[in-house]
């Protein structure tokens, strides 16, 4: 179990991760909601705690899911270490700063809200009523769901996320073949584009999920880290491959820039391409034709360090002209060699072949 530091200011992430599914903390919580009691939780014990708390008693001993459960069916708050391990007080009655601004309304929930805003602590509150569990940390609030209902999401999200990466595999293999053949048009590196960005977003929202399933969501996310491998790579080399600069940082930035469509944007394919292509939206033509520099198709060549790669698309400049170029035209590349020359071509020759059979079966 990580320490966290009140002085440092943990994060609602930070938090989530000390209350997730396989925790000590979060099997006192369950116990706690099953048996349809409410508990006020504060994580840490300075000073600056102590001093707003009358009442209770000094536990300081180990936290285990029965003590905490147990001590819940008192009405006080409960004051955890900073590091979760221990059970510092019980029964406490918390005073915080009444003149703290709160969107609550119910008295534990108000307290909790106000003790975590004035000395930005991490505090939890289990209400018996509505049966939820709802954390503060800050000016932060984030309400837990029940493990089932994350276990169920993230597994129809991955589903999902499959079938969208099935379709981006399919969309990339398409666009080699029309790139071995000079037949690419910007209708086609949206779609690639659109589809990787699409991969990315369901896979964000899976990884939420996952996240809060703690050691409970281990085999989703190995699964999650399978389906997106790879894609980011993808995606930023067929965008130095059209977009107006090819070098890495430009990128980067476009990426950042796709990342903040909105979701009917995305699926604007023009849209996409605006922004790959740096041009205005009433000047793209879906159907214009566009030339491959051959940063992603080089990158598949085995033992060819991206450095030589970059060195070859520089020194040709688009992929239809490194094709047709000799063994010793390559050679003449800087760092490229005899041997590296003839892999090159050999490479471009399976990966030439292996596009066509992809296209026509």
């Amino acid at each position: 179990m990580t320490d966290i530091s009140i002085t440092n200011k943990p994060t609602i992430n930070q938090v989530v991760a000390m209350v997730a599914p396989g925790t000590v903390l979060r099997e006192g919580i369950e116990r706690i909601l099953k048996a349809h009691m409410g508990a006020l939780i504060v994580i840490g014990d300075s000073k600056e705690v102590l001093e707003i708390c009358t009442g209770g008693f000094v536990i300081d001993s180990p936290l285990t899911a029965q003590r905490l459960s147990e001590l819940a069916k008192m009405d006080g708050a409960i004051i955890l270490s900073k590091s979760t391990r221990r059970i510092s007080r019980a029964n406490v009655q918390l005073v915080p700063n009444p003149d703290i601004p709160t969107s609550e309304t119910g008295t534990r929930h108000r307290t909790a809200e106000r003790v975590a805003r004035s000395l930005e602590i991490p505090v939890i509150a289990v209400s018996e009523d509505l049966g939820t569990v709802t954390l503060y940390c800050g000016s932060d609030i984030r309400v837990l769901e029940p493990v089932s209902t994350l276990w169920n999401r993230a597994n129809q999200l991955l589903q999902t996320l499959e079938r969208f990466k099935t379709r981006f595999d399919l969309s990339l293999a398409s666009l080699s073949a029309l790139e071995v053949s000079d037949l690419v048009t910007v209708k086609d590196v949206s779609s690639v584009i659109q589809r990787a960005e699409m991969v990315k977003r369901v896979a964000k929202r899976a990884e939420e999920d996952i996240f809060q399933l703690g050691k409970d969501g281990t085999l989703l996310s190995m699964q999650l880290i399978e389906l997106t491998e790879g894609i980011d790579k993808e995606e930023l080399l067929v965008i130095r491959d059209y977009a107006a600069s090819s070098d890495r940082h430009s990128a980067l930035v476009k990426v950042k820039e796709l990342e903040k469509l909105s979701t009917k944007a995305l699926l604007d394919l023009k849209e996409v391409a605006s922004v790959v292509l740096s041009r205005g939206h009433e000047d793209i033509d879906l159907d214009d034709n566009l030339s491959a520099r051959g940063n992603r198709l080089l990158s598949h060549i085995p033992r060819l360090p991206f450095a030589i790669v970059e060195s070859i698309v520089n020194y040709f400049g688009t992929l239809q002209r490194i094709m047709r170029a000799t063994e010793d035209d390559l050679g003449e590349v800087a760092g490229v060699g005899e041997a590296r020359a003839r892999n090159v071509k050999q490479g471009l020759s399976k990966l030439t072949e292996a596009s066509i059979i992809d296209r026509y079966t």
